[in-house]
């Protein structure tokens, strides 16, 4: 899918360059939303997005035949840029201490396809929900499976033993059909079960689990659009939805290329005028029903019945944006006889973070086309949690630069923290170079607006946002460009976020998981030329001013990778007993020598780190094997969210799991070469 991704973003690119085009839309500095008198405003709304993008594009293309004489079939492309908690159990019926999922913030669940209480481990694997007795670990047993329709993606697991699980619905369409431009139609077909896939909406499936070994549905819920993030805070579920709005059948992005009169330039042009034109009555003649699709619900009697949108439930804002919709929807999994509430934000959702309290949605500005001068912004759009029932919008505000991802955004007694990437492009083409720095935002929310507050100075000129993390009043970020700076905050006056300190060691942290309140632990790359082989450090950050690396550990050479690098609930500390898991999979050689790598050597395993920070040591205590059910089962189709490696694991008391798509497999931690148990799944070809 990255080979595609990189071949679409190179055809763009070579498509046409953008210069002598019309100006690209402004940054609007006073962000907000407002909502639609009516559903004939919302309708026409929608279709002047279309109709204004449309024609932006394919402006585009005919300004590059009447410059080059050469045809271009794809317009300009949006430069944007891509970029523990421990529960405890009656230690009679289960472990005294265990992991569940990493979260960002304590008392706010996030989705994930595994799902543990202690005793028993919940996988989405193929189009099952699998149930497993994990406790104890040498008796670990496979007590059940449900069929789930579609595509499960993620799910929650409550305190009263309810599983809510995402799914993606996909249909076939006809790719002649749709515009060449429509990038993210393109990247999400090359995820899709089929070559010619879309999806089109996410199922809702909430799952009595009181009894493991007998899994019933309690609701069915279908949502237009597209699976985007999910949180949980108690009973209540907030889902947050891209819908991309894809176009009419019969819109096109040229005229046909093979009429041999298409050598004459002018008459190219002209047909391209009239394509503009004829495109424009297809999007005008759609019904409000096209665009914004009815949700369905499925009744006990297994009927379905149609829930339409409330178009007082849109907000438009007065900031350029693309074709698209974001939708925030609640499900009160203690009101099961109440409809699902959604608050709609029509534009594009890039990241989103959640506190108790407030939901952010962030996305950055579309441009048309590049220009010299550009400078990176990000919009926010802030949501209340505090009905259990719905996302009430409340705010929106503007920061320079752009997120890396929710790390970069934190809210702390009534204030939002951000990390940017700043960035300023030199010229006017793909290949323009941009000026780069970075820099830590606070906003406030002050009459219906998030307004920046306080800034402060941009740091590390020249180099890349990595990662960061808020902690109270303290912030850390990590850039990169030879080598890794890492910088401490003082954020105890919002008004003036300040720099403290900085450390600059070789490669760059990607992730940073405080596990006192004076170290930070980290994952990151050890490379400084191709962001390839795993490091752990341990930061010592009690003193702001002088924050020190204690120890580090290199985990492998070049070939070494970690579903943790990138997703931070690959990342498991277990603090009762100062471990780190984190899963592992690459190429070795059996003497050890990367030199010497055999690329039939591959290992895919869980990998445990004891944690001592009186000593300033990383101690490896060893790796608990699942490559033989790799080499098993590879012969499947995987795609980007289904794996045979180790993605995930579990600690309980002296017990480790691993965990892939294809199994679970249970060690003592004092013997992680020898396994208890393992239990395998057989996800649906």
């Amino acid at each position: 899918m990255r080979r595609f991704k990189l071949g679409l973003i190179l055809l763009l690119v070579l498509a046409v360059e953008c210069t002598s085009l019309p100006e690209p839309q402004p940054v609007q500095s006073k962000i907000a939303l407002e909502s639609f008198s009516d559903c004939e405003a919302l309708e026409k709304y929608i279709e002047d997005v279309a109709v204004a993008d449309m024609r932006a594009r394919l402006s585009a293309n005919k300004e590059s035949i009447s410059r080059s004489g050469s045809r271009s079939f794809i317009g300009c492309a949006s430069d944007a840029p891509k970029a523990s908690e421990a529960g405890a159990v009656d230690p009679g019926a289960g472990p005294s201490a265990y992991t569940q999922t990493n979260l960002q913030v304590p008392g706010v669940d996030e989705a994930d396809f595994v799902k543990n209480d202690g005793t028993h481990i919940y996988v989405l694997s193929g189009k099952k929900l699998y149930v497993t007795k994990s406790w104890p670990a040498d008796q670990m047993a496979l007590l059940s499976s449900l069929e789930i329709e579609g595509n499960p993606r993620e799910m929650f697991l409550d305190e009263k033993n309810r599983v809510v699980v995402f799914s993606s619905q996909y249909e076939a369409y006809d790719r002649n059909s749709e515009p060449f431009w429509d990038y993210d139609l393109y990247m999400e077909a090359s995820a899709a079960p089929c070559s010619n896939c879309r999806e089109t909406s996410v199922k809702v499936t909430v799952v009595d689990a009181s009894d493991p070994a007998a899994l019933s549905v309690l609701r069915e819920e279908y949502l237009p659009g597209a699976y985007a993030h999910a949180r949980r805070i108690g009973s209540s579920v907030r889902l947050v939805l891209r819908n991309r709005m894809h176009w009419p059948s019969g819109i096109r992005a040229s005229p046909s290329v093979n009429d041999p009169l298409y050598q004459d330039h002018a008459r190219e042009a002209a047909a391209y005028d009239q394509l503009m034109d004829e495109n424009e009555k297809l999007i005008r003649s759609q019904s409000l029903s096209f665009w914004l699709p009815p949700a369905r619900h499925r009744a006990a009697d297994g009927t379905m019945a149609e829930v339409a949108y409330r178009c007082q439930d849109f907000q438009r804002s007065n900031a350029p944006t693309q074709l698209g919709a974001v939708t925030v929807a609640t499900l009160n999994l203690d009101a099961p006889g109440q409809e699902l509430q959604r608050s709609s934000l029509l534009g594009q959702v890039k990241e989103i973070y959640a506190s108790a309290t407030a939901l952010y949605v962030a996305n950055w500005h579309w441009w048309w086309w590049p220009r010299a001068g550009q400078q990176d912004f990000t919009y926010l759009h802030k949501f209340d949690l505090s009905n259990p029932d719905r996302a009430t919008y409340l705010a929106s505000g503007v920061v320079e630069g752009h997120i890396l991802d929710q790390f970069s955004l934190d809210e702390y007694q009534g204030h939002l923290r951000v990390a940017t990437a700043l960035a300023r492009r030199v010229d006017g083409n793909f290949w323009s170079r941009s000026e780069l720095s970075n820099r830590v935002s606070v906003l406030a929310e002050r009459d219906g607006r998030l307004e920046v507050v306080g800034q402060s100075e941009p740091l590390a000129p020249g180099e890349t946002l990595k990662s960061s993390r808020f902690l109270g009043e303290r912030g850390f970020v990590v850039t990169f460009r030879q080598t890794d700076p890492l910088f401490s905050f003082d954020l105890s006056d919002p008004a003036n976020p300040r720099k403290i300190g900085e450390l600059h060691i070789p490669g760059f942290s990607t992730y940073l998981h405080p596990i006192d309140p004076t170290h930070l632990l980290a994952i990151g790359a050890e490379s400084t030329w191709n962001n390839s082989g795993l490091k752990l450090s341990l930061f010592d950050v009690g003193d702001l001013a002088a924050p020190r690396e204690i120890a580090n550990l290199s985990l492998a050479g070049a070939y070494g990778l970690s579903d943790a690098l990138v997703d931070h609930r690959a990342f498991t500390y277990f603090l009762e007993k100062k471990l780190l898991a984190i899963p592992y999979y690459g190429y070795e050689s059996a003497s050890g020598n990367q030199s010497q790598v055999s690329f039939g050597g591959f290992v895919s395993e869980l990998r445990l780190f004891r944690i001592n920070v009186e000593a300033a040591k990383i101690e490896p205590l060893g790796a608990l094997s699942m490559t033989d059910l790799y080499a098993a089962r590879n012969d499947l189709s995987w795609t980007y969210y289904y794996s045979p490696s180790v993605r995930r694991s579990v600690l309980a008391d002296d017990f480790a799991y691993a965990i892939s798509d294809v199994g679970i497999r249970s060690a003592n931690i004092n013997d992680l070469a020898t396994p208890l148990a393992t239990v395998e799944l057989t996800p649906a070809k």
